[in-house]
Parts: C-alpha cells; structure tokens; sequence
C-alpha cells in the first residue's frame, strides 16, 4: 500500500519538439498516441507489420515515417521516446526489454508494468498545459478528474498566458523587486487583465496590462498579515478565501493543531515556521508570536498565520492582532470553523435542540496551578450544552465539580478525538462513568468534550464513520 507522501510516478513535461519518437504498431490506439506526440511537434517513426487506414491518413499531416516490418530490438536506437501500441504480448514485452536496455523512456499501452513512462489525461490549454495521473491505479478516475478541471479552466487561460509571456521582460525591467513582481502578476491574473481576456477582449487587455505596468511603482512591498482558522483538521473545511490567500503567502506560521494535509495546500515555496503551542511545549510563548508576525511583515512579508478552529475562539487571534495595530501593519482576519461546531457536526451531536438544550456555553478546561476556575453554578444548570476545548487533561476535575455543583451523576458526556478526521473517534458516557473508561483509552488529542443530554442524539444521527467506541 502506497503511502499518501510517496508518489508511484513523478511528473514531469518532456520537451519533444523535433525530437526522434518511435510507436511500434499501426491500429486506432496507436493512431492516438501518434496524435498526441505530433501536437507536441516531434518526428514520429511507425514500425508495424499492417498499417491501419487511420495511421496512412495521418502521414502527411503528421510527417510520419512509416516501416511497414516486424518489430527487431535494433529498432529503438536513437529514439528518444518509444511508445508500444500492439495488441501482442511478446512484442509488446520485446519493446519494452530493448527500451529499458537501451535507457530509453517507454510506454506500453495498457501495460503499466512494462512502463517506464505513462500518458496523463491531458487539459491542454497551451501554453498552460495540466495533467491528471492516477499512475495506472483507475484511469476512469483521472479521466472523470480532467472533465472537472476542464470546466473550471476556460480556453482563454491559454490567450491570457500568451499575452502575460509577451510582456515578461517589460514588467522585469519595470519591476525590479521579485517579491513586488509576483504581487503585479497576481493582480493582472486575477483583475479586469484576465476578465476582458476571457471576455473575449484582447486588445482592451493589452491596454489595461500597459497601463497598470505604467502606474507600477518600485516601492517597498507593503507587508500584510492574514490571520486564518484552518478549521477543526479536515482540509477540505477551509474557506475559499483562506486557500486563495495560503496560495499566495510568502510565510507561513502554524502551530500542532494544523493538520499536515492542510500546510500542503500552502503555497510551495512559501516558508513554513512552526512555533508550536502543544501542551507543556510552549515553542514560542506567545508574544514571541505576537512580534514575528510583525517583524515579518515589516520585511515586507505577506504572512498567513494559521491557526486550529477559529483565530477568535480560543485562538489568542486578539492578542496577535493588536500588535500588529499598534504597529500600523495591515491584517485580515479570516474566520474558520471552530472545534465545537465541526466535532460536534462530525460526531452527529447537534449542539442547541429544542427538546434538550436552549442554550450552548464554549468553555476552555486548561488547567490553571491544577484546578479550572470556572463558574460551576451556571455551568450545572440543565438545558443547555457545554463545550470544553482543551479539557482532557482536567476530565475528572470538570466531571467531579459539576457533580457537586448539582449536575446529576448520569448527565451524558461525549469526548470526541481528532473530530473530522479519518482518525475521528467518539467516546460517550456519563459524568460519572467516562473519567474511568478513558483511562485506559490511548487518547491523542487534539480533543473536545460536550456536555448535555444532546449527546443522546450521537446514536441515532451519527453519519461520519471515524472508529467510534461508546
């Protein structure tokens, strides 16, 4: 089994303009890939002992070669690419040994075992060209993938590349700051530039793109802070927003709670700074944070700070910012998710409901000196739902002082575990019982507790399949 950060293929785009490329076998599949490589511009010899009607019709207009022989391995000499399109195993397989002997790259259709090379599906939008690869795994997959990204890249991408690769080197001469180019080039392909292009307006976009490259000025790159919530840990609860400016941040800085999968959907060549925050690791306390967003929009950085849930909930997001206001630096604050509606939502637990509870209190549990100063008598009174964030390490201490504070003993109680995630687990019990059955649970947190006769309903509206244990 393929691990997730393991690629089976690495994907590369090979230049084949002029370039020597043999296919061995004549037939329709063969008349696909000869196709293919001549939109590519390359030279294309075909071996094959009969010459389809299709492939003939294609000699001219692709410059084929044609060899109408057998198949010999002293064939694939010189080639720089070999594609095999037979339907017989043994020539198939004698192409690909004299390929691999050869160090050639080479393709054997439907044969991913004999392949040192496969085809993509291809969205070609030249010269923005994509490809989808499932590396053999399900093609139908890949194909399906394609369809969905040709829908959301119109043709005019191409024209809108043509005309930005056109003014490359005035807007290099212009603009001399890399960081301050990248920022021109955003705006023109996310302005009115791209909107008239893909309205079929070239001549206005050409204007609108000297104009904007006129008023371009070689100032300092002002440096922004966006301060993000990268919601409860599926990657896939992120708001538009927080992807589109991840995607164009020059620094990024996370703690433990951001999951992985979501740090992958950064920009690539972004610097990523972790500063922790786990329980008793403080990497960075937290005004050592508060000073390197600043510090790093004072280089003129653009900063994501990224941060578990919502900055605003738990998150110290108001001490962060109110350093960067007393320093005039400019920020954004995008909301996310926050761990107590995504658990519970997760975890089919609805947090307010008419017959159980008219009101939901959002209480943090860490423990101060070992005890949590909370006010129990409010928290004790029936109807309403309590959420705790950061509570497993008090359980017991919260479980007990809402006992003596007039809870009854058999109030139910979930502790959900890394909510939202395939490692999602719900454990459910009473105020009474759960200190004692997590005990002897291997828990990882991040985890929420909730509180309330809510959590009955789990059983019955539970629809997200993480590994439940009641």
């Amino acid at each position: 089994m393929n691990h997730h950060n393991e690629m089976d293929y690495f994907p590369v785009f090979v230049k084949l303009t002029d370039q020597d490329c043999l296919v061995i076998g004549a037939g329709e599949i063969a008349a696909r890939k000869i196709d293919l490589l001549a939109r590519a511009g390359a030279k294309i010899t075909v071996i094959a002992n009969q010459i389809s009607h299709h492939v003939s019709s294609l000699e001219t207009s692709c410059r084929l070669t044609i060899l109408q022989k057998a198949f010999d391995p002293a064939d694939v000499r010189g080639f720089r690419l070999v594609i095999s399109a037979t339907d017989n195993k043994e020539t198939n397989f004698a192409v690909a040994k004299a390929a691999e002997e050869q160090n050639i790259l080479v393709n054997v259709v439907d044969s991913p075992a004999l392949c040192s090379f496969i085809f993509p599906a291809i969205i070609d939008r030249s010269p923005i060209v994509a490809a989808v690869s499932s590396g053999g795994a399900a093609p139908v997959l890949a194909r399906l993938l394609r369809a969905k990204i040709e829908t959301i890249i119109p043709p005019a991408y191409g024209q809108l590349a043509h005309l930005a690769e056109s003014y490359r080197d005035d807007v290099k001469k212009h603009i001399k700051e890399p960081a301050q180019r990248r920022i021109f080039w955003e705006n023109i392909f996310q302005g009115s530039v791209a909107e008239l292009v893909f309205a079929g307006n070239e001549k206005d976009a050409e204007q609108k793109l000297q104009q904007t490259l006129a008023e371009q000025k070689n100032t300092v790159t002002q440096g922004e802070v966006y301060l993000i919530g990268a919601g409860p840990g599926a990657p896939d609860l992120l708001t538009f927003r927080a992807l589109r400016l991840m995607q164009q941040a020059d620094v990024i800085v996370y703690d433990h709670l951001v999951s992985p999968e979501i740090i992958d959907m950064a920009r690539r060549d972004s610097e990523k700074i972790y500063v922790g925050k786990e329980r008793h690791k403080h990497t960075l306390p937290q005004e050592c944070i508060n000073t390197l967003l600043a510090d790093l929009a004072k280089a003129g950085k653009r900063v994501v700070r990224l941060k578990g849930g919502d900055p605003f909930i738990f998150g110290r997001g108001g001490e962060e910012i109110e350093t960067l206001m007393q320093q005039g630096i400019n920020f954004q604050v995008v909301p996310g998710i926050t761990a107590a509606s995504g658990c519970a939502s997760y975890a089919g637990i609805p947090l307010t409901h008419r017959d159980h509870a008219q009101s939901c209190t959002f209480v943090t549990g860490h423990l101060k000196d070992n005890s949590i100063n909370l006010n129990w008598t409010q928290l004790a009174a029936p109807n309403q739902t309590l959420v705790i964030y950061m509570g497993l390490f008090g359980l017991e201490k919260i479980c007990q002082s809402l006992i003596e504070h007039g809870s009854p003993k058999d109030l139910p109680i979930a502790l959900i575990q890394q909510g939202t995630t395939v490692n999602q687990r719900v454990i459910t019990g009473t105020l009474e019982t759960l200190p004692t059955t997590i005990a002897s649970l291997d828990i990882k947190p991040p985890t929420l507790i909730i509180i309330g006769t809510v959590v009955t309903l789990h059983d019955k509206l539970k629809w997200f399949n993480g590994s439940d244990e009641d």
